[in-house]
């Protein structure tokens, strides 16, 4: 299970889905670091926020002082994806 804790200044991360399918892929856990990145990647080069992001294995933290508009709307977008996302694999735990 993939735990995601939304704070007003933060974002946590940590587990893993545990949803290999029959070639050993683990799609929901693929899919969400994949939205994760990205919204890492956006928030850095689309938004000028000044973010810390701090990834390890099984485990993500993002923090932020202030965050613009466009910021909010892309943390608004990746939380979108990760509802869609377990609610195909229920793999995701929100806080």
């Amino acid at each position: 299970m993939i735990t995601v804790t939304v704070k007003d200044k933060k974002i946590s991360m940590s587990g893993h889905a545990c949803r290999k399918d029959s070639s050993g892929i683990d799609r929901a856990c693929t899919a969400v670091s994949a939205l994760t990145c990205s919204l890492i990647n956006s928030l850095r080069d689309l938004t000028g926020d000044r973010i810390r992001a701090d990834i390890g294995s099984g485990m993500t933290v993002i923090e932020w002082e202030n965050l613009s508009d466009g910021g909010k709307l892309l943390i608004d977008s990746w939380f979108l994806g990760l509802t869609d996302i377990n609610r195909e694999y229920n793999c995701v735990e929100f806080q």
